[in-house]
């Protein structure tokens, strides 16, 4: 299965899990990075598909991301967003992080923040920004860290 074909089933495949739910919506989808990136908009159900601390839409991200590495996809990583609600998350993170960021350029002790994957991501990218500063993650699993510490000279 192509770029191509691998987009519209993950798609379709979405879609049709969605109205497993009763929400028909056409989800619309892009490609980012080698990620399938899959819009669905705000319904009445946007609380269930979310569901606490996000782990129903990641849920749906794993179920799509299965059902294309089954079909032998060349994109199989897959990101879903429900109603913007991860763009909206990103925004908040990233005004965070600029905050710890100006912490540790005022003071230039190193701080260490427990994130998931996907906000440690966003402040990985922000931190690009500055030429003073470095991020990495340590730890494993559900243990591991972001640290934002001062570049050395």
């Amino acid at each position: 299965m192509n770029q191509d074909e691998s987009i519209r089933f993950a798609t379709k495949y979405l879609e049709d899990l969605l109205s497993f739910f009763g929400i028909n919506v056409a989800v619309y989808s892009t490609v980012d990075d080698e990620v399938i990136q899959l819009s669905v908009p705000s319904t009445s159900m946007n609380s269930l598909l979310i569901g606490k601390n996000a782990e129903n839409l990641r849920c749906l991200q794993h179920v799509v991301s299965q059902a294309l590495i089954s079909k032998n996809a060349e994109l199989t990583r897959v990101n879903v967003d429900i109603a913007d609600y991860k763009r909206q998350r990103a925004d908040r993170i990233a005004e965070r992080a600029e905050g710890w960021i100006k912490k540790v350029r005022q003071t230039g002790e190193s701080m260490t923040i427990n994130l998931n994957a996907a906000d440690r991501r966003v402040v990985h990218k922000l931190a690009e920004d500055y030429s003073d500063v470095t991020t990495h993650s340590e730890g494993e699993g559900r243990d591991r860290v972001l640290i934002i510490s001062k570049k050395e000279d």
